[in-house]
């Protein structure tokens, strides 16, 4: 298959023009260059603008969320910050479950519910 300009691209896939810069810059789809700097689009990036398509229909995610979804992936500092943060701690212990600032918040919420 011959490469396609981003503008042959955008008409076979059903993104538009935009949408594919935007997924580049994203690092969600990344086309190659042409010598001259121009995208161009082949078999394998036609076929990953379908496949996220259908991820996005399937799964009802946004593109900012694979976005971030690929960070993750990327840049394992990132993931490990947010895998604390989900896990409730500011670093990882065995010796405490919790932080106290979650443990008193959890006290707090006790007692008004109690109320």
């Amino acid at each position: 298959m011959t490469p396609l300009a981003v503008g042959e691209a955008a008409a076979r896939s059903g993104w538009s023009p935009r949408m594919l810069r935007y997924l580049e810059r994203t690092g969600l789809v990344v086309p190659g260059r042409a010598a001259s700097g121009y995208r161009l689009y082949g078999l394998r990036e036609l076929n990953q603008l379908r496949a996220l398509a259908d991820l996005r229909r399937r799964f009802d995610v946004d593109l900012d969320e694979l976005a971030f979804a690929l960070r993750l992936h990327r840049e394992p500092r990132l993931r490990h910050a947010v895998e604390t943060w989900l896990a409730g701690t500011d670093a990882p212990s065995t010796s405490s479950p919790a932080p106290e600032w979650v443990e008193w918040e959890q006290r707090k919420h006790e007692r008004l519910l109690a109320a």
